[in-house]
């Protein structure tokens, strides 16, 4: 399947697997290569170490193109962008920082970059910093998420007026339809998460894997604005976070509250009571846990017949 991103990476069909912490491992991301996408290890829950054992594993199962996620804002993200480089990563991802930081150091090593937004200016100044690709990322995705709440499919039309450099639409993609309607819509490729966390080679415990088959329409909810805005799953820690935010409590107390390791603990270890459980709101069709290739092959089905539907159908106007 033909298009900006397909040819930037090198890949058989334009879609990219987030990079989502506990979630995106060596195993998940050597299966979406495998399968003809993308697929991107998440550091941001990696130590140096860890990041690169799973960069040698994903190389082990996998002879085609893949990446590294990596969060700006982490501590070790220098560390791991020196071992993305002497690894010999061929892509990488980035978010939650300034593009400019990392972007002429990696790309001076061979390496495509692409840098992850969520509204116009900031997409401007990732091409700014001569990015090779943008993400856009709309409200409806899971994990981290802008504060502005622009839905993907408002994102894509509005940034694609400012924006020269390929585009990647993220948030509320799951299905060949929808990776149809975003392309219409001006992206040149789709970064799924959400779909690819319910897949046997997600790094995700199973409870939190059967939690998201099992989330309906208006489960999710996007907390903790004050402090860094992430999509979850309403359990009693979710239940737990809206009611201080209601009642006023600071920066400082939520953060308290948040502590350390609650990612892991509900995504990773399966506590699905007071863990965070970072979930899109798209989880509310994802029925069932099935293997990777077999959600690409999927995804590109729907894709090809939706269409060819569409231009074989004539509207009444």
């Amino acid at each position: 399947m033909a298009s900006r991103i397909s040819r930037l990476f090198n890949i058989k069909y334009p879609i990219i697997q987030g990079g989502m912490i506990w979630c995106s491992g060596w195993e998940l991301a050597s299966a979406v290569s495998n399968a003809g996408g993308l697929g991107l290890i998440g550091a941001g829950s990696m130590t140096p170490e860890l990041l690169k054992e799973h960069i040698q594993k994903t190389k082990q199962n996998t002879n085609k193109v893949f990446g590294v996620n990596i969060p700006l804002i982490y501590k070790h993200s220098d560390e791991i962008i020196k071992i993305v480089i002497d690894q010999g990563v061929k892509v990488v991802f980035t978010s939650a920082g300034n593009p400019k930081t990392w972007t002429p150091e990696l790309k001076k090593h061979g390496i495509k970059v692409a840098h992850v937004v969520a509204n116009s200016k900031f997409a401007i100044k990732a091409q700014d910093a001569d990015v090779d690709a943008i993400v856009i990322e709309g409200f409806e995705a899971g994990g981290h998420n802008g504060r502005e709440e622009t839905t993907t499919f408002t994102l894509i039309p509005t940034v694609r007026q400012h924006i020269v450099k390929p585009l990647i639409a993220a948030g509320g993609i799951a299905s060949g339809k929808s990776m149809l309607a975003a392309m219409i819509l001006g992206a040149d490729g789709v970064q799924i998460g959400s779909r690819f966390v319910a897949s046997n080679e997600s790094s995700a415990h199973e409870n939190f894997k059967q939690a998201v088959v099992a989330a309906n329409e208006g489960d999710t909810y996007l907390a903790l604005k004050k402090l860094i805005p992430v999509r979850l799953i309403k359990n009693e820690f979710c239940k737990q976070i809206i009611t201080a935010e209601i009642k006023g409590q600071t920066v400082e107390q939520l953060s308290e509250m948040l502590g350390r390791g609650r990612a892991k603990a509900g995504m990773f270890d399966g506590d699905l009571h007071n863990g965070e459980l970072e979930i899109g709101q798209i989880s509310s069709i994802i029925n069932n846990i099935k293997p990777v290739k077999n959600i690409i092959d999927d995804i590109i089905l729907e894709y090809n017949v939706a269409r060819q539907q569409i231009s074989h159908t004539k509207f009444d106007i």
